[in-house]
């Protein structure tokens, strides 16, 4: 009888248009794909990494939505600090614990862009550009950023962002409230594309708008469908690959623009064509970081404030210590009676080392709010972590919420302390990486970040409220599983503002 209804099924399949045939083509294979790849045991051993209960696709589509839920369940129910799971056909294995963790942060041949590139998709990705880049050009960019740190290029800076920073507060108004998670990012993209971009693009605020829009298309397009199968054409898809152009087109636009006018200008794009790097390498470079830097940058500043908002004992420990500086370090002209420019007076080695209470701020920052997960791919030959085989060619994943959230190391972790000492074990904290991986834009983003935060708490009082306008209990909490933000999961906070009177 079964034979007779395949036979049957399969005369009617024939039959059918060829737009029938493709589209129940295509359904089978996708529900082979979410359904036909579970957990396999086959090849359990003692070495081999427990397998995460039914792991197919659907199963492991929280790994891109609440991820932080998702590898905490998973180690709940493994009962193992290493556990794995298939993403079609690639091999992931998520580790733990301290010598994990000295073990992920240590091996060579752990890859940061082949694993970022497959497990995360967030970056626009323009062959050659951002993507399947060459070791030379990997090399090439880093040095770049290098550059865009130096001392004389970092102090040429502090004007402009400060300058930033007032001309986007004064849309503020003197009052009101907004949401810190829209608001005070905004400001740090504007603040990153005149670090990282051009002046053009930088003094044009529709189009930073529009760029970040486009950013924000690519977050949002970001779905399990597009990382798995992106040759799969569905909308979000076609939205990214249709914002990748743009953003691309944007960014070359204002290449050509400076290459015809030549006429140079005092900023990173004018350093990348100084040094002769080739078209494709600026347009890589600036694409890349901006929401690179952005992101992680954004994240911290909107976090920063909201803990802030409340926090009266860590906000005038910040207050003395920013007057302090303009008391030492007073403006040799009394050219212009505003804030930003009193902020400028202060130069960067200054910035940098006296301002302890600034660098512990941004430290438990990090900790508690900066919900990265590490994702490498091994490229060297199978290796050992905890008695456990780490196949060639698998990717591996380190949650970064496993040293920074861990009472045993961070005593009720959640709470927002900055005079915390940090924790005496291997890689105890990687707020800015660990390794062969510390972040190379560091330097610019702690100067952004004291630079924001300062404008911040001397141009407004601020508050942290609910939607009534009350004091919110409790305080908003990092939510985890927003991997871009970390803003709170449920409720809406806002940060309430009112103008100071400045005596400078």
């Amino acid at each position: 009888m079964y034979t007779v209804g395949l036979q049957s099924a399969a005369d009617a399949f024939i039959m059918s248009s060829f737009k029938v045939q493709v589209i129940l083509a295509l359904l089978i294979l996708f529900v082979l794909l979410v359904f036909g790849h579970g957990s396999s045991k086959d090849d359990l051993s003692a070495q081999t990494p427990v397998y995460l209960p039914g792991s197919h696709l659907l199963a492991i589509a929280p790994f891109f939505r609440r991820r932080f839920d998702f590898l905490n369940d998973g180690f709940r129910k493994t009962g193992e600090k290493l556990f794995q799971f298939h993403m079609l056909r690639e091999t992931v294995i998520v580790v733990s614990g301290e010598s994990a963790r000295k073990a992920f942060f240590a091996n060579r041949a752990f890859d940061l862009t082949e694993g970022f590139k497959v497990l995360s998709g967030a970056i626009p990705m323009v062959k050659g550009v951002t993507s399947d880049l060459q070791t030379r050009r990997i090399a090439l960019i880093h040095k770049r950023l290098a550059s865009v740190q130096k001392n004389e290029h970092l102090q040429q800076l502090i004007v402009p962002v400060l300058d930033d920073c007032d001309r986007v507060m004064d849309t503020w108004g003197a009052s009101g409230r907004f949401d810190p998670f829209e608001k005070i990012y905004e400001l740090v993209f504007q603040t990153t594309v005149r670090c990282i971009a051009s002046q053009e693009i930088a003094d044009d605020p529709a189009l930073v708008a529009r760029l970040k829009g486009l950013y924000d298309i690519l977050d949002s397009g970001t779905t399990p469908t597009t990382i798995l199968l992106p040759w799969l054409p569905v909308p979000s898809m076609l939205r990214k690959l249709l914002a990748t152009k743009e953003v691309y087109d944007i960014v070359s636009r204002a290449i050509d623009i400076r290459a015809k006018s030549g006429k140079p200008q005092n900023d990173t794009l004018q350093m990348l064509i100084d040094a002769q790097d080739e078209h494709l390498v600026i347009v890589g470079f600036i694409m890349g970081l901006l929401v690179a830097g952005a992101r992680a940058t954004g994240t911290t500043a909107s976090w920063l404030i909201t803990f802030l908002g409340n926090n009266t004992e860590w906000k005038d420990k910040a207050i003395r210590e920013i007057d302090g500086l303009l008391s030492t370090y007073r403006p040799q002209a009394a050219t212009s009676s505003s804030l930003s420019s009193h902020l400028a007076s202060i130069p960067l080695e200054a910035w940098e080392a006296e301002t302890p209470i600034l660098d512990a701020l941004i430290h438990e920052t990090l900790r508690i709010a900066q919900p990265h997960t590490a994702m490498r791919r091994n490229l060297g030959p199978d290796t050992v972590i905890d008695c456990k085989t780490i196949p060639s060619g698998a990717y591996i994943v380190y949650p970064f919420s496993d040293v920074h959230l861990n009472p045993e190391l961070y005593p009720d972790p959640w709470k927002f302390d900055p005079s915390r000492k940090e924790a005496k074990t291997p890689f105890g904290y990687v707020g800015w990486g660990g390794g062969k991986t510390i972040c190379l834009g560091q330097r610019l983003a702690r100067i952004e970040l004291k630079l924001i935060t300062s404008m911040m708490l001397l141009r407004f009082r601020c508050s942290i409220v609910d939607s009534r306008g009350a004091r919110p209990d409790p305080l908003p909490r990092p939510n985890w599983n927003d991997i871009l933000l970390c803003r709170p999961d449920k409720d809406i906070y806002y940060l309430a503002y009112e103008k100071t009177e400045l005596s400078l």
